[in-house]
């Protein structure tokens, strides 16, 4: 891999500063994403020709390795015209977009730049456009992962919203359409780059930024495992790893999980994470939407995504927000073919005229829509409430399709009614009369739940 300072217009000052800013350089990044030795850098020194300010400097392209898997990695690189976009910067993007489609494997962009040369004028315009266009031909193909290590301004921002995941590092990254100045100017409102765009508030609020890191070395190192878990492209199957977890183990701690007061609370992590490998769970969006949580694990070596209602926040009822959250990552899933286990504690919707106006009949049809379509294998597991619409939106059998893999499991623990209160205590709510009607395929016990669900996941890669 070339060194820093082999990059033309880089120097050890620029170098230098954007290490007092507490950030790795766009090299330095890459050396950490990749597995060592295997970056290949293209168009080092692109020339447009006839325009000596239209180098395509500022970025940095190429392919390499993470654990031995083929990634396509594209960096701007702050050191070199504050990693500024023009035409020829633009046309190495899309080349690396371009490439990373034909070898049908991910692609990571690392954002850090100042937005577009003013002297570029419209062909940085024009630039963006190609851009946008890679990133919506490679949507559903690909995997495609941003990861915001620096300003991400104008124009530049549309770019990681329009990836599958985004991550952000804290107090040195920034993603806003308008920044602070212009917000000040024309909105006549006082606003740090932080409360307008930082990574707390992308995390938090909007909803744009995944997870979020406390440094570059961290978000590189968290990225790369999460690479593990993701399929090359839509055709090409999911990671599977050595595990050295017992596929047959069972937990008997998982049978006094759920409290005898239907009242209480208990932790949704907890569970999740005594069933999956090694408890090795990599959560998305854990800070916003957290009455549900989604992510990724393993069982016996292979890749799974996880959705489950939380019920130590809003007593895990459904809102805007959480199925908004939801029926993203499944459509993710479904996409690239990641067997989906849901686990369901929902007693019904959050009321009130806030939800009412904000969409949350719209957004609980996007989820209803995204299980609904799903084809990729399904297993669900009821482990206590499952009232009314809710019931049938978190991945029931109601919702599987005639080309797809549906398992429906409940733990004695569970009620399922048309609404919950004293109702939901009646013997009709039982899960055993469920399954009398085929709703339930059966009823486990809670410390079997790792083994039944390994077991229906052999099941259908058997029969694929």
């Amino acid at each position: 891999m070339n060194s820093p300072s082999s990059q033309a217009g880089v120097n050890a000052a620029q170098i230098e500063r954007q290490h007092a800013r507490g950030k790795l350089t766009a090299r330095e990044r890459i050396g950490l994403l990749l597995d060592p030795g295997s970056f290949a850098e293209f168009d080092i020194a692109a020339d447009a020709g006839s325009d000596p300010q239209d180098s395509g400097d500022g970025v940095i392209a190429g392919w390499g390795a993470v654990n031995g898997r083929a990634v396509y990695v594209y960096a701007k690189d702050f050191t070199v015209q504050g990693g500024a976009l023009n035409a020829a910067h633009a046309r190495k993007i899309a080349r690396a977009q371009d490439m990373a489609l034909s070898a049908r494997a991910p692609i990571v962009g690392l954002f850090d730049s100042g937005g577009a040369r003013l002297e570029a004028g419209v062909a940085a315009l024009a630039g963006y456009g190609e851009i946008f266009q890679g990133h919506i031909r490679a949507s559903g193909i690909i995997p495609q992962i941003s990861l915001i290590m620096g300003p991400c301004a104008g124009a530049d921002a549309f770019s990681p919203a329009l990836t599958d995941f985004v991550f952000m590092v804290e107090n040195t990254s920034h993603l806003f359409v308008t920044g602070p100045e212009i917000v000040r100017t024309i909105a006549n409102e006082a606003v740090t780059a932080d409360e307008l765009g930082g990574a707390r508030v992308h995390a938090a609020k909007t909803g744009l930024c995944d997870r979020a890191y406390a440094n570059d070395f961290e978000a590189l190192k968290q990225l790369r495992r999460l690479i593990d878990f993701l399929p090359a492209s839509n055709s090409g199957g999911v990671p599977e790893w050595p595990s050295f977890d017992d596929v047959e183990r069972q937990d008997p701690s998982l049978d006094t999980l759920v409290p005898e007061n239907p009242l209480q609370a208990y932790d949704m992590k907890e569970l999740i994470e005594k069933t999956v490998d090694e408890g090795d769970f990599f959560e998305i969006g854990e800070a916003r939407a957290r009455n549900i949580v989604t992510g990724f694990g393993r069982i016996d070596g292979g890749a799974i995504g996880v959705v489950a209602n939380q019920p130590t926040v809003l007593a895990g009822v459904l809102d805007s927000d959480a199925a908004r959250k939801a029926a993203r990552f499944v459509r993710f899933c479904d996409c690239f073919r990641v067997p989906i286990v849901t686990f369901v504690d929902a007693p019904g919707f959050l009321p009130g005229l806030a939800q009412e106006h904000g969409g949350l009949a719209r957004e609980v049809a996007e989820l209803i829509f995204a299980y609904g379509a799903a084809s990729a294998p399904k297993v669900t597991i009821v482990t206590r409430n499952a009232f009314g619409g809710a019931y049938v939106v978190m991945g029931s059998k109601h919702l599987g399709r005639d080309d797809g893999f549906t398992v429906n499991f409940a733990w004695p623990t569970a009620r399922i009614a048309l609404i919950g209160a004293g109702a939901g205590e009646d013997a009709g709510a039982s899960p055993h009369a469920a399954a009398a009607r085929g709703y339930i395929d059966e009823v486990i016990a809670p410390g079997a739940t790792r083994k039944r669900i390994a077991d229906a996941l052999a099941m259908f890669r058997r029969n694929v």
